[in-house]
């Protein structure tokens, strides 16, 4: 994926941060489930905002991207907020995911992936997670596409309550839920958007 890995590069080379430095808005609402001291992997996690979150709430991180110029602007920013942040570049499709090693996985606008990737990438979320571990995730319904304030531009990139009931059928959910509501982080994501979250766990 290196051309995509460019493409992030090219994305993230500004002085300003994409997506913000402040955390995704659900993630931070779910900061009552988060465990001092716990495990936990920030997939896809640009330039830091959510990883650096999560470690300022007391957790060890590990923050995976596949571009170097954001887990760069990462350290940065983790540096200036006085947390440790552990990184890794990592291609999705490829990367050597750790299994029953987290006790959260958090995963915020990651539809950069097409149906066969996705699937691979759900499943290897579940592995990486530890019984009883906890899965964030939050992306873009199909109505996205006409509001047009941030994500991908191919509907099949996105999510249904429908298709994230099927793809995560032997966790629990906790969570489920579409809405819309306008978001502000960064220039990546700003205005009317067409949310839907997920909060799962792990079977002990």
């Amino acid at each position: 994926m290196s051309g995509t890995e460019n493409l992030w590069d090219k994305r993230y080379a500004q002085a300003d941060y994409l997506f913000g430095v402040d955390p995704n808005a659900f993630l931070a609402s779910q900061s009552a489930r988060l465990k001092p001291g716990s495990r936990a992997l920030a997939i896809a996690d640009g330039e830091g905002r959510n990883g650096v979150w999560l470690a300022q709430h007391g957790l060890s991180v590990l923050s995976i991207d596949s571009s170097r110029v954001a887990l760069a602007k990462g350290r940065k920013l983790a540096e200036a907020r006085g947390v440790a942040l552990e990184q890794q570049l990592a291609d999705l499709e490829t990367w050597d995911w750790p299994q029953d090693a987290f006790d959260l996985v958090v995963a915020i606008f990651i539809q950069f992936a097409a149906p066969d990737l996705r699937a691979v990438i759900f499943e290897n979320m579940r592995r990486a997670l530890k019984p009883g571990g906890l899965l964030v995730l939050e992306g873009y319904r199909p109505e996205q596409i006409a509001y047009g304030t941030g994500g991908p531009s191919s509907v099949e990139n996105l999510y249904t309550e429908a298709l994230l009931r099927t793809a995560f059928s032997d966790m629990e959910i906790l969570e489920l839920r579409s809405y819309d509501a306008a978001i502000h982080e960064g220039k990546g994501h700003n205005g009317m958007s067409a949310l839907i979250n997920l909060v799962a766990r792990k079977p002990a």
